[in-house]
């Protein structure tokens, strides 16, 4: 029994120990059979290692405790390719591949548009931006990387760097032809436009007139048209027919060379007891440019020394062959003042239209030209656009060059509210953030996020273009003198006009003045009143700020005097330019200046049967004084210009009323004068110039 119980008492061996019931995992090959209880002491501390064995304990694996940091070095391994694609590790002996070069910088022509930066145009060019201020720096200009450049600049540094630079304006760029592809399915019948061309006083609107049977010529200043308007107007048999009047002066060039590209029929109006003159061939030449038809209209047949026969004779020597004498094209005479021969006129424009079969796809997006822009006293700014495909809706995103907006509402030629307006529909558009320029495309996007981007765009480009264009200027008066002295090499203006196309035809005349020490630029141009904006953007560039039918406001005119910026406003064309051309010569004759004795609000508004309308005013500055001459002015722009009629304090007849008083008077040949507007009483006294 002590021997059975002895062996029981006995130990087994590790290795002769039953085995398990389920067999054992695989051993892992990262993990040692044999552990060193050293080396873990080593690795992981002292708390690691196994415990010592005793006689009766079996051996088993070191485990490291959870948290237990190594303080030993560890063993790295650096694979030089590991970072490399499998398909780019280099064999052990196989050659070095040859390291790629950096390309070469491009040598032939580049486009670049007007007023790009230092930074942009280095990228370009492929050249460092530091290599551009060099050559900036030799040519006497200081410039950094982020200012704009002028196209005279850009040219230099690409004939520096033997480079062919093609400079790309803005309003290039939106004068290519934009064509559209519509099925033969989706097009339909639509009126055509007609454009009335022609020398001025030959008749254009009086024409016009009698045809619509309206009074357009007794709102023109002077009888001369100087805007330009859409109309549409309904023919006997059913159908109508888009009109577009042009301004026949020689100074609306641009504007009538836009109303021949929108067009599809042209009509040049020539008096028959006139002839052919300047304008009338330039009307001629507008036409053949836009590839129209034209149909001649010998006006004022009814005067006694008409005679269409010679005006026949001269338009045959500029290439219009009258259909009688076997020519193609057909003539009319007609007399719009005694409504003479109407019908023959209208039913030859519908026949040239039958001939072109004239359609547009109604239900495609809608886009058109932008005739005319405006800012109008509370609605804001307003277009008048041509839509010469698709239907343009009320709510629709539209955006025309640097402008955008949501169409609020629509009005045809009548100022009647309409919900659409199809194809060869002239309609008035409000709801931009600012008047388009006239001429521009105008096209419906997909909503207002869109549209805002795409004028931003523009705008940054037309900004980039004027900030180039900024240089320093004089007043006209010391204008010879500086030149005298070679402190000026630049004439710049800032033009603010009523209308968009007037702004337009300025700036047309202006790029006329050719001179050989001084060059006129334009740097900025809009429309609307002279504000402060204008007079801080000329006190920076040192320009002279010119208003054409309109008049700086109080705080632009405060604002003027004390940055010494030159204003000068003007109500016709001709004086503007005459008054450049003489500065740039020095003889500038003795000048009619007005003297403002003061200005009056209007705060309410009186009906009289037998006076008229009365104005109810309040004399915010200087004094009023009866017979003086009086403009009023709207908005910033005038709206009529006169005498002062009559004057009363009460019930009293006054000379004159004082600052600080409330009077009451009336307007000579005038009565829509409406609360807010601003009445400027001044005098003309004749100044001599100092230089």
């Amino acid at each position: 029994m002590a021997k059975k119980t002895a062996e029981k008492e006995t130990p087994k061996p590790a290795e002769t120990a039953a085995a398990p019931a389920e067999p054992a995992p695989a051993a892992d090959p990262k993990v040692p059979d044999v552990v060193d209880d050293d080396e873990a002491r080593r690795v992981y501390g002292d708390k690691a290692a196994a415990p010592q064995q005793g006689p009766g304990q079996p051996g088993r694996h070191a485990r490291p405790q959870r948290g237990a940091s190594p303080r030993g070095r560890r063993r790295v391994v650096i694979d030089a390719q590991a970072g490399r694609r499998p398909g780019q590790r280099r064999e052990r002996g196989a050659p070095r591949q040859e390291q790629k070069r950096e390309p070469e910088a491009p040598t032939g022509p580049v486009k670049v548009p007007s007023g790009i930066t230092v930074k942009d145009l280095a990228e370009k060019l492929g050249v460092s931006p530091a290599k551009i201020i060099t050559l900036m720096m030799a040519a006497g200009d200081m410039v950094q990387i982020t200012q704009s450049l002028s196209d005279e600049a850009v040219e230099l540094i690409g004939s520096e760097l033997s480079r062919e630079i093609e400079i790309r304006h803005a309003a290039d760029e939106e004068d290519e032809e934009v064509t559209f592809e519509d099925d033969e399915d989706s097009l339909q019948a639509r009126p055509p436009v007609v454009t009335i061309m022609g020398h001025v006083d030959h008749g254009k609107t009086t024409l016009l007139d009698a045809i619509r049977e309206s009074a357009v010529v007794a709102t023109e200043a002077g009888g001369i048209t100087q805007h330009i308007g859409a109309y549409q107007v309904d023919v006997p048999d059913g159908r109508k027919v888009t009109f577009l009047d042009t301004p026949g002066h020689e100074a609306f060039t641009a504007m009538r060379a836009r109303g021949a590209k929108v067009t599809d029929v042209a009509v040049l109006v020539v008096a028959a007891d006139d002839g052919v003159m300047p304008q009338t061939v330039e009307a001629i030449d507008h036409a053949k440019a836009a590839q129209v038809p034209i149909v001649v209209a010998v006006n004022k047949i009814d005067r006694p020394d008409a005679n269409p026969e010679r005006v026949r004779t001269e338009l045959v020597n500029h290439g219009l062959q009258p259909e009688e004498w076997g020519g193609e094209t057909i003539f009319e005479d007609v007399s719009a003042k005694a409504k003479e021969n109407l019908d023959g006129l209208l039913r030859s424009i519908l026949l040239q239209a039958d001939v072109l079969e004239l359609k547009a796809n109604p239900d495609a997006e809608a886009s058109g030209v932008i005739i005319e822009s405006r800012l109008d006293v509370g609605r804001g700014p307003v277009a008048t656009m041509l839509v010469q495909r698709g239907t343009l809706n009320v709510g629709d995103a539209i955006v025309a060059g640097d402008a955008w907006g949501k169409v609020k509402a629509l009005n045809d030629y009548n100022g009647k509210r309409v919900r659409e307006a199809r194809p060869g529909v002239p309609v008035e558009i409000l709801g931009f953030d600012r008047p388009p320029p006239a001429g521009e495309l105008a096209r419906e996007v997909m909503n207002e996020r869109v549209a805002r981007q795409t004028a931003q765009q523009r705008a940054q480009r037309v900004r980039a273009e004027q900030l180039a264009r900024r240089t320093a200027s004089v007043s006209l008066e010391d204008l010879f003198s500086q030149m005298q002295e070679g402190g000026i090499r630049e004439l710049a203006l800032i033009i603010k006009a009523d209308v968009q196309g007037s702004v337009e035809a300025a700036v047309d005349e202006i790029a006329k003045i050719h001179h050989d020490e001084v060059v006129v630029r334009v740097i900025h141009s809009g429309v609307g009143g002279i504000v402060a904006s204008d007079i801080m953007l000329a006190a920076a560039s040192n320009a002279i700020v010119v208003g054409f039918n309109v008049r700086p406001n109080a705080e632009a005119k405060q604002l003027a005097e004390r940055e010494g910026v030159d204003i000068r406003t003007y109500r016709v064309i001709y004086q503007l330019t005459e008054d450049i051309q003489q500065a740039l010569l020095g003889m500038l004759a003795p000048e009619q200046v007005e003297e403002v004795l003061g200005e009056a609000e209007v705060r309410q508004i009186f009906r009289a049967s037998r006076v008229g309308t009365i104005a109810g005013c309040m004399v915010t500055q200087g004094v009023l004084q009866r017979g003086a001459q009086v403009r009023v002015v709207r908005d910033g722009t005038i709206v009529h210009d006169g005498r002062i009629d009559t004057l009363k304090r009460f019930q009293d007849d006054a000379r004159e009323v004082a600052q600080g008083f409330e009077c009451g008077l009336t307007l000579e040949n005038f009565n829509d004068v409406k609360e807010g507007d601003v009445l400027e009483v001044y005098a003309v006294r004749e100044v001599a110039r100092t230089a």
